[in-house]
């Protein structure tokens, strides 16, 4: 899985239409959401930092819930994006969550795991074990 690393709304107009998920590394207003999901009407998820996620207002959230697109709380931990413009989660981490999920283990239980290895929120972890699934 690949998230397209957004640092500024300046970058939302660069986006390929095919996006499917975005980390948002900057204090995106509702009108960058509406153009977020202009821009790309393929989008599924939508990651922000933790403290940009308690700003937001409720009415987003819940017009992209309407919209079918996950809003997800999460961090980018390590990532360089003048190496590279998208963060890959590791596939040794989808893995982890998939094999979790078949032994029946909890959310909660696959975010501690998983995180002893990979720095991924719990937020993604849980959207991963839930596509995963249903896969």
């Amino acid at each position: 899985m690949k998230f397209r690393v957004i640092s500024s709304r300046e970058e939302i107009e660069t986006l390929r239409p095919n996006e499917k998920a975005v980390h948002l590394a900057f204090r995106a207003s509702n009108v960058d959401f509406l153009n977020l999901m202009q821009r790309s009407p393929r989008l599924q998820v939508i990651q922000t930092p933790p403290s940009y996620k308690k700003t937001m207002s409720n009415a987003i959230g819940v017009f992209l819930e309407m919209q079918g697109i996950k809003l997800l709380e999460g961090d980018v931990w390590g990532h360089r994006k003048d190496l590279d413009e998208y963060f890959t989660v590791p596939d040794e981490a989808v893995e982890a969550i998939k094999s979790m999920t078949q032994k029946g283990a909890t959310p909660e239980e696959m975010a501690k795991e998983v995180q002893k290895s990979a720095r991924l929120g719990t937020d993604l972890i849980k959207y991963i074990a839930k596509t995963e699934v249903t896969a």
